[in-house]
């Protein structure tokens, strides 16, 4: 068997290489509120913002291209990114919708980001798409999708830090607050495996 020289990074894109904040204003005009990125403690906004799904999402079929065209990095992302891509592939597993593929790579190319692939799998479960791209560290912010990623295959899942994902995980979840933090963490691992 063939070792591979780089390794495969898998990131989710939004709340993680995006700011996680980055629906907060929008939520706010709209629903009246005041809400803050501490206020928002569970994924499923619609807790928070006291609407059904329903009403969620056919608000968010309104706005989400606006949205995402407009979203504001993750602080510190475009270094960490910038240096890992010379070594390593970035591979981008999100669960946005395919009608967003022209949106996601434009907005990628505009923040001047890199990446190797962009998968749009259209639902929160990623565990297909990371096993066909042979995934070998994830970036995530969802906590049941970092859980069930790290438990399927035994892969460091780096979880970006936020109020709505703060349950127990298993040990291969490593928590981290902000990229320079991932970076360093990366870094030791990579180290760890050789390279």
């Amino acid at each position: 068997m063939t070792v591979r020289k780089q390794k495969r990074f898998g990131l989710d894109i939004d709340g993680t290489v995006t700011d996680p904040a980055t629906f907060l204003p929008y939520l706010n005009e709209q629903f009246q509120k005041t809400l803050t990125l501490e206020d928002i403690t569970d994924y499923d906004l619609t807790k928070s913002l006291g609407i059904t799904s329903e009403e969620f999402w056919k608000w968010m079929e309104q706005h989400e291209r606006t949205i995402y065209k407009q979203a504001k990095k993750a602080d510190g992302v475009d270094q960490v990114l910038e240096e890992w891509k010379q070594e390593h592939e970035l591979i981008y597993i999100t669960a946005r919708a395919s009608h967003l593929e022209e949106i996601t790579k434009n907005w990628f190319e505009q923040q001047n980001l890199p990446f190797h692939h962009i998968e749009l799998v259209g639902k929160h479960d990623k565990i297909e798409a990371i096993r066909t791209h042979e995934i070998d560290i994830f970036f995530e912010d969802k906590h049941d999708n970092a859980v069930a990623i790290a438990e399927t295959f035994a892969i460091p899942v780096i979880l970006m830090d936020t109020p709505y994902n703060r349950l127990p995980t298993p040990a291969n979840v490593v928590r981290i607050n902000h990229w320079t933090e991932a970076k360093a963490w990366v870094d030791e691992w990579l180290k760890r495996s050789g390279f």
